[in-house]
């Protein structure tokens, strides 16, 4: 399974950097085909070119144009269609006109060989290539969250190392990023650039994976530094500026996928926080028994690297390439934008209350507690939003 997991990186690492904002919806179309004369010519290769100087072609125009004006239409394309017999006229349609109701009055036109809505195809790739692979896909049914909510209008500061803002999977989906590592401008790190890609990578660009929250902007503040191939460090001098900041820039989620001692300045800082309803996600060191720090402190939403998903995630790292992480800050970022999601449903829930929907999900797996994405978010939307029985569980469901 690693192998093909290091292959499918490895093949999304030279896929071509393709994509970009969506398009705003397109305006409605009908096509209308107009008989042509019968030929005095064999209709070659070579007969749309000369077609398009034919007498007659500016008299059906003509007629398209009147068509178009007596139903209220604008035409706005053309194009000969000899080895058919037919000349075929594109209208755009008014907003609310139904295409198909338009095309059939088109049609009752004895000029008219036949009318139709200008529809739409689409390839049958993959949207984003790893995310097949990609746990939260399986495990968390990220396609069915999706489809009530991405995390808009939330945003999450991520206090780790820095996050590669250029990364085609990242680009557009950082709100800010700010540097509080003195000594060292910004730089686009590892630890950082994965977790910010676990909560917001882009979705459905031809590119890589699907953040948890696709919708949510990031504040990458970057208060740890990653040296000589070393695990990032962080202090409480740089820790503290950035948690300071990110309180005043008023986020919904702050994530710390990290641990440490207890220290006063960040669980002062940590308590303000809370007290101004910002959800603060940690992850839980495997190797304390109270989780560490800031994992341990009351209010936290500690996230140990079973409790989400958490081993041989494919996620985004700096210079535009994959890779596979494990450990519990994935896991943690992993749920932060599962608050995200919450978030989006319920803006005005307390950190109380999204302890509350997780809790709602939490499965007992042999002696350890594991989050069930649908069962949480289901809980924030107060309806079914994964595959369900038909009514199982509706009624039993109520926004806390």
């Amino acid at each position: 399974m690693k192998r093909c997991l290091r292959a499918l990186l490895l093949a999304c690492a030279l896929w071509p950097l393709a994509g970009g904002a969506a398009e705003p919806a397109a305006q409605a179309q009908v096509m209308v085909m107009l008989k042509l004369p019968t030929p005095h010519f064999r209709a070659d290769a070579h007969y749309a070119g000369a077609y398009r100087s034919d007498s007659g072609r500016g008299a059906r125009r003509r007629i398209a144009q009147a068509l178009a004006q007596a139903h209220g239409l604008t035409l706005v394309a053309d194009w000969p269609m000899p080895v058919l017999g037919v000349d075929c006229y594109v209208l755009a349609l008014p907003p609310a006109a139904d295409p198909a109701r338009v095309a059939a009055q088109l049609a009752e036109d004895t000029r008219v060989e036949w009318a139709q809505p200008v529809t739409t195809f689409h390839a049958l790739g993959i949207p984003d290539p790893l995310f097949p692979v990609q746990p939260a896909a399986l495990q968390w049914h990220l396609d069915e969250l999706h489809r009530a909510a991405t995390g808009r209008n939330v945003t999450v500061a991520v206090i780790d190392s820095g996050v590669d803002e250029q990364h085609p999977d990242l680009a557009g989906q950082l709100a800010l990023r700010e540097n509080f590592v003195d000594g060292q401008p910004y730089l686009a790190e590892n630890h950082g650039t994965a977790v910010a890609g676990i909560i917001a990578a882009r979705a459905d660009n031809g590119i890589g994976i699907r953040g948890v929250a696709p919708g949510a902007r990031v504040l990458a503040l970057r208060a740890c530094r990653e040296e000589g191939g070393q695990a990032a460090q962080c202090d409480s001098f740089s820790l503290g500026k950035a948690l300071h900041f990110a309180i005043m820039h008023e986020p919904n989620v702050i994530n710390f996928s990290l641990t440490g001692p207890p220290d006063r300045l960040l669980q002062r800082l940590i308590e303000v926080a809370l007290g101004r309803g910002i959800a603060v996600v940690g992850a839980a060191d495997p190797l304390r028994a109270d989780g560490g720090f800031p994992a341990a402190w009351p209010g936290v939403l500690a996230v140990g690297a079973d409790s989400a998903p958490g081993r041989d995630v494919p996620t985004t790292l700096p210079g535009g390439r994959f890779g596979m992480v494990s450990g519990a800050s994935f896991s943690a970022a992993h749920v932060a934008g599962l608050l995200a999601l919450v978030g989006e449903l319920r803006p005005g829930a307390t950190p109380a209350q999204r302890r509350s929907m997780l809790a709602a999900g939490l499965l007992k797996v042999g002696s350890r507690g594991v989050i069930d994405a649908c069962a949480a978010l289901a809980q924030a939307a107060a309806r079914c939003v994964c595959s369900c029985a038909a009514g199982a569980g509706l009624k039993s469901l109520r926004a806390p």
